[in-house]
């Protein structure tokens, strides 16, 4: 059975359907690239499925549990959002805490377990970026992308099921660029399930298990990379990949 399943997701802003039926499956481990044009409803179906926007239809499955409703309270939807985490473009680290107490803080809230335990942890996935020596800085003392790897130290804290990444080198040069994305690349290593927004072909190619190509609301392709990007069946495929390989 699939660790993820997305069935007929809708989501309109007044007058405009942004996402009009997106359906897919990811299994366990699994490494999901979703590109497309800007407003071709990618950050849109990110933040349905970490329930920061209430899709119009569609259903939602986290290992075979049913998350999405119309009627759900205030706890039940904070419960479904922690089988998710989303790494920002902007990084949004709290400017008044330190490295290690942006990632301790949403644990510590929640009481996922004793000071110690979640501090271990912590300290864990500091080595785990490559922050050990940078765990009592402030995030105005980094740079871009290490602010970007704390804020991937800080979704993993809370043990996610899905790890979503809402295009993670945007607001980074190509130097920090490489650091982020060997990151990624381990996090693939550890068996962790993601799904990544990119507009970096290159990594969707070689990282990813599974490519969506969105376009106006719809999955117009999805393969894997070797079928999406080698061998695309559809015109609107083949004209994205052309004009991004033609941009870099």
């Amino acid at each position: 059975m699939a660790l993820l399943e997305v069935k007929n997701l809708k989501k309109g802003f007044a007058d405009t359907d942004v996402l009009k039926g997106v359906s897919f499956s990811l299994e366990k481990g699994q490494v999901l690239a979703i590109i497309g044009s800007s407003g071709s409803g990618k950050t849109t179906l990110l933040r349905c499925l970490n329930f920061l926007e209430t899709p119009d239809e569609g259903q939602v499955f986290v290992d075979g549990k049913y998350l999405t409703g119309t009627n759900l309270s205030d706890e039940e939807i904070r419960l479904n959002r922690l089988k998710f985490g989303l790494v920002f473009q902007n990084f949004n680290l709290f400017p008044q805490y330190t490295v290690l107490e942006n990632i301790t803080l949403a644990p510590t809230l929640l009481k996922q377990g004793n000071p110690q335990d979640i501090q271990a942890t912590a300290l864990r996935l500091l080595e785990q970026v490559g922050l050990t020596q940078k765990k009592d800085a402030y995030p105005h003392q980094l740079s871009g992308g290490q602010q970007q790897r704390v804020a991937i130290a800080r979704a993993l804290a809370l043990s996610p099921q899905v790890l979503c990444f809402d295009e993670p080198t945007s607001a980074l040069d190509p130097e920090l660029t490489g650091e982020v994305l060997r990151v990624i690349r381990g996090l693939k290593d550890r068996d962790n399930t993601m799904i990544v927004v990119t507009h970096e072909m290159e990594f969707a190619k070689s990282v990813a298990d599974v490519v969506i190509y969105m376009a106006d609301g719809v999955i117009e392709e999805m393969g894997t990379p070797e079928q999406l990007f080698e061998h695309p069946r559809s015109e609107k495929t083949r004209s994205f990949i052309r004009g991004a390989q033609q941009a870099f």
